[in-house]
């Protein structure tokens, strides 16, 4: 499939950066530290705002104290955090205004683990204290898209893990899949999937963005 896009909305975790060890290490930490099974949450908590995982598992008078706990331990852990394949030139080929980036984590974190990887911070960053439902829920790239000034229709967004796929469906915008974190046989939703940025080309004109996942 070839899109024709006005930008490419891109997720950081998992798409952008590899952070899943920091991630699992994170959870596993936490979950040790309170008695919850850590697989269990490993298998829901990929693409989500972690205070979106945590209500999963919390009651309503918890989650505060387990969202604070589980920051202070990310903010502190950028340990084998670098720049996925192909991100690093992906990026800086692309014109400022025509690309933003969509994260569940929060600010701060994001804009460290895209310092530590060595990837440029976007002009438009949403991340999760800038949305009131984060992904599955469509909300963070519609407000990507606006921020760039673009029709989310006419926009890409490059995603990792199922629930950001669905974010990105939702939006309405095209949707392709890196095989990054999660098999490719699991994220058959997305218009197109390709193994990691490497299998992208992608041609800059003043009007348009055009991608070609390389087979």
């Amino acid at each position: 499939m070839i899109f024709s896009v006005d930008a490419i909305l891109f997720d950081i975790d998992g798409t952008l950066v590899d952070s899943t060890p920091v991630v699992e290490r994170t959870w596993r930490t936490w979950a040790g530290r309170h008695g919850y099974d850590a697989d269990e949450i490993l298998r829901v908590c990929h693409g989500r705002r972690t205070r979106d995982t945590v209500a999963l598992f919390l009651p309503a008078d918890a989650r505060d104290a387990a969202v604070a706990e589980l920051e202070e331990l990310e903010r502190h852990d950028f340990d084998g955090v670098v720049a996925l394949p192909a991100a690093g030139s992906l990026l800086r080929a692309l014109p400022a205004e025509r690309w933003a980036a969509v994260t569940s984590g929060t600010q701060p974190l994001m804009r460290a683990r895209l310092a530590a990887a060595g990837l440029p911070v976007p002009k438009v960053l949403i991340a999760a204290e800038d949305v009131t439902a984060g992904k599955p829920d469509p909300q963070g790239y519609r407000m990507a898209a606006a921020a760039l000034g673009f029709d989310v229709r006419r926009c890409l967004v490059v995603e990792d893990a199922p629930a950001g796929l669905a974010a990105g469906r939702a939006a309405p915008a095209s949707t392709l899949a890196v095989g990054t974190s999660h098999d490719l046989a699991e994220l058959t939703a997305a218009d197109a999937a390709i193994p990691d940025l490497r299998a992208l080309t992608v041609d800059v004109t003043p009007e348009s963005l055009t991608l070609r996942p390389n087979r």
